[in-house]
Order: C-alpha cells, then structure tokens, then sequence
C-alpha cells in the first residue's frame, strides 16, 4: 500500500510516487507540447481573421511568435499539473 500510514508503531511509513516540487522541470517536460499548442491556435486564428479582412498569418510567422508566447502557457500547464498530481497523492 503505497502512500499509507504503517498501523504498526514499529514499522515505517511507506512512500508514495514523487511530486514534481520543481516547476523547471515539469516546465521543460511540458514545453514543447505547450508551445505547438499556441502554435497551431496562433495559425488557426490567423486563418480566422481573414473572415474580417485581415490578411493570414503564415506558418512560420506562427512559429515564431510561439516562442514567447509558449512561456506563460507552460506556466500555467505545468502549475494545472502539478496541482494534480499533489491531488492524486
């Protein structure tokens, strides 16, 4: 029984799976699906904003403007799953 108290007084506890305390790095695990994520969304809106006249965005011009944008959307998915795997455990 992973995670459990021991009801014995003589025995130790056990210990459950390892949180990710480190938010760099949950952070570098999730980046690179963060950041194709804004990516594909920056495109799709691009392609959107031809309806009101505005010329598309380029795949590449997506690509680019990713890079930072990639930044704050890692934060917060790694925050969503650190906080659930804390809940898990």
């Amino acid at each position: 029984m992973s995670g459990t108290k021991s009801p014995s007084a003589t025995e130790p506890a056990t210990k459950g799976p390892p949180v990710y305390k480190n938010m760099w790095v949950l952070g570098a695990l999730l980046w690179p699906f963060a950041t194709s994520a804004v990516a594909i969304n920056l495109f799709m809106l691009g392609l959107l904003t031809q309806a009101i006249g505005l010329p598309a965005i380029s795949p590449v011009a997506a690509l680019w403007w990713c890079l930072p944008l990639g930044l704050p959307a890692t934060y917060a998915a790694a925050r969503w799953v650190r906080s659930l795997i804390e809940q898990a455990s």
